[in-house]
Formats: structure tokens, C-alpha cells, sequence
């Protein structure tokens, strides 16, 4: 029986959550996309409030909290200020091939020294000619006696240059397509790396984006993840448990602008009452609230299968495809609510607005999603 129902101890973690959101993330938040500054202070915060890496499981030093906990943390931070959300949680995209793959020398050596302090990292796979198409990835590497030799060139990598370490993918053989790849977790002070310069986004504008250049960079072979030619698999499968946290981002973001559209549509008048007693205003508020639960139940759901060990591919696409759409939808409409004012930088939906937009992009399109989508409907219908 599918059952969201949350312990007192898994409800004092996202209450938390929403408090440090609130008190912590939304005070800054128009700062930081301002100065586009990194924002360490509420990245030790969170780490000092254990909302850094909610993944790690109780063997490694974590709380062990599972994904649908952390995807509705996710959507609390998000709510504060997606920005920082995603340079927070970023670090599990990066840890999820690990917890699929790392042996425990791995696990000692790059895991559990996250749990003591606040480390970041990152998972290069995204590349200049290869985003959605992880398949087609470029960057090689080739065996040199106790060491893989990475060449290549990542792009758009979150925590580019304040990761500790990279989860990279790369292709040893390219005529054998995602059979020939494989993962590495790669310090990030190894030699031949080169971090680009950050990249200024529309949105999202203080989570750390960068181009990472790998030129002859020797990577000890301990540091391969489980089996040569394995690598797109460990990768795929750490998008299982993120691509729920990505739709929460999407939620986070709407439920926020609903709220100042809300808040807003009682407070200012027109023809002598407040705009939320015009239809209009009223029936756009009333398909944001339809929206937001629609997009928040379905990536529970996604993350409650991954809980349960259940394939969860086509619902966490779903859950991502659905997340981002109405981030945008819902944070566009308040705008409109706001009027002139919305689309003033003085005023928050204006930022909303701007974040949103890559909720449609990263972590797979929304037209890759729709791919895969269509594809796993299309395959339960001829096995009926």
C-alpha cells in the first residue's frame, strides 16, 4: 500500500527545513542573485543543520532519510530560494552514482568526510555537443598502467569550482555507445584540470555553473567506480533519485510564487475591490493550487517507489516533466497578478520567474523526459 505518511522525526526534518528556508534562504535571496556571489555561509548552515546530503545512509554517516523525505526537504529550500537548492543539492546528483557503485575504500575516502564538513561536489557528465544525449559524450579515457587518462570537456557543471571531487563520465570506446563508458569520482586538485569561468545564467544566478576542461589528467584506477563499461548505467541510475528532487525544485518555486500572488491579489484593488474577487485573477489562482498538488503528489510518488525499490524511470520523468512545466506556468502567472510590478526586479516573482526556466532544461529536457515517457507507455502496451 502506497502510504506518505511521515514519522514525527521525518516531519521535525522538513519543518526544519521550512525554517531555515524561511529565516536563513529568503532574506538573502535577492542578494545573492544580485552579487551572483557562491553562498558558503548558507551552505555551512545547512551542513551545521544537516541538511546537506540527506542521502548518505546511516552506514555512511547519514541520517538515512530516503528520497521522499529529501525530495520534500528540497521543496522547502526551493521555496527559500532555488539557487541556493540546487548548489545544496547538487552534492547528491554527485553521490548517487557512489551509493550505487563505490567500493568501500571510495566510500571512506569521499563519502564519510562529507558528513564532518561542509564538502561540495559535482557530476560532470553534461558536455558542450552532449546534454540530454548522455549517450553521445565525447571526454575518453584510455588505460595507462595504474592509471585512466581523462581528456574531454564537461559543461554547465554545478559546483564546478568549489567541488572537492567530480563524478565524471567518460567513454572509452565511442562505437560502443554507452556500453563503452565508464565513472570515475575524480579529485578535483588532480592535475591537467581546468575550471572555466562562471557562467552568468537568467536564473538560479548563485549556484556555481561552470565548464571543466580535462587535459591528460591521470586518475589513479582505484578511483573507477565498479566495472569498466558500467558507467552510464551507475549514471542513469542515480537520475532515478534525483529527478524527483529536481520536480520538488519546480514545486518549491510555485507554491512560492502562488503565495506572494495570493498575498498580493488580496491586497491590491481595483474598481474598488480587491483583484482576488475578479474571476479572472480567482481562476488563475485556483488552476496554480490544481497545478502545484498535481505536481507535488506525483513526485512523492516517484520518490516513495525509489524508497520501495521499485523502477521508478517513467514516473520520476513524469514527476520532473510536470515539476518544471508548472514552475514556470505558475510563476509566470504571477507576474501577470503583480502586473507591472511583477516584472520589476523589486518584486520576487520577477526572480521566481527567471529560476524557473531551468527547471525545464536540467537533468534532461522536457522533450527528453516526454521521450522517455512515451516510450515506457508505449512498451507496457505491447506487453498487454
Amino acid at each position: 500500500m502506497m502510504s506518505f505518511k511521515l514519522s514525527s522525526e521525518q516531519q521535525a526534518i522538513i519543518d526544519m527545513a521550512r525554517e531555515f528556508a524561511h529565516k536563513e534562504m529568503m532574506p538573502k535571496a535577492a542578494h545573492f542573485d544580485e552579487t551572483m556571489d557562491y553562498p558558503w555561509d548558507i551552505i555551512k548552515k545547512a551542513h551545521a543543520n544537516g541538511l546537506l546530503n540527506l542521502g548518505l545512509k546511516e552506514e555512511h554517516g547519514g541520517l538515512g532519510v530516503g528520497s521522499l523525505v529529501q525530495s520534500m526537504v528540497v521543496e522547502e529550500l526551493a521555496y527559500g530560494c532555488s539557487g541556493m537548492s540546487t548548489a545544496i543539492t547538487a552534492n547528491d546528483l554527485a553521490l548517487g552514482p557512489l551509493l550505487v557503485a563505490a567500493n568501500q575504500e571510495q566510500i571512506e575516502e569521499f563519502v564519510k568526510p562529507m558528513v564532518n564538513e561542509a564538502k561540495m561536489a559535482a557530476y560532470c557528465v553534461t558536455e558542450p555537443g552532449a546534454g540530454s544525449d548522455v549517450a553521445g559524450i565525447r571526454t575518453s579515457c584510455k588505460k595507462d598502467g595504474d592509471n585512466y587518462i581523462l581528456n574531454g570537456e564537461k559543461m554547465w557543471i554545478t559546483n564546478g569550482s568549489v567541488a572537492s571531487w567530480y563524478f565524471v563520465l567518460a567513454t572509452m570506446d565511442s562505437s560502443l555507445g554507452h556500453k563503452g563508458m565508464c565513472g570515475f569520482v575524480v579529485p578535483s586538485n588532480l592535475p591537467g584540470i581546468i575550471v572555466g569561468k562562471k557562467e552568468v545564467n537568467l536564473g538560479q544566478r548563485c549556484s556555481d555553473t561552470r565548464g571543466i576542461v580535462f587535459k591528460d589528467v591521470k586518475v589513479p584506477k582505484k578511483y573507477l567506480l565498479g566495472k569498466e563499461g558500467e558507467g552510464f548505467k551507475y549514471a542513469m541510475k542515480a537520475f532515478d533519485h534525483s529527478r524527483p528532487f529536481v520536480a520538488a525544485v519546480g514545486v518549491g518555486i510555485a507554491q512560492c510564487a502562488m503565495d506572494h500572488a495570493v498575498k498580493y491579489s488580496l491586497e491590491r484593488k481595483t474598481f474598488g475591490k480587491p483583484i482576488a474577487e475578479h474571476q479572472a485573477v480567482a481562476f488563475m489562482i485556483s488552476d496554480m493550487a490544481t497545478e502545484i498538488e498535481a505536481a507535488r503528489l506525483l513526485y512523492q510518488k516517484a520518490a516513495w517507489m525509489a524508497d520501495e525499490g521499485i523502477k521508478n524511470t517513467k514516473w520520476c520523468s513524469m514527476a520532473k516533466c510536470l515539476g518544471g512545466d508548472i514552475a514556470v506556468k505558475v510563476s509566470q502567472d504571477a507576474v501577470q497578478i503583480f502586473g507591472g510590478y511583477g516584472y520589476n526586479s523589486e518584486y520576487p516573482v520577477e526572480k521566481l520567474y527567471r529560476d524557473s526556466k531551468i527547471c525545464q532544461i536540467y537533468e534532461g529536457t522536457q522533450q527528453i523526459q516526454r521521450v522517455i515517457i512515451s516510450r515506457a507507455v508505449f512498451a507496457e502496451y505491447s506487453k498487454s
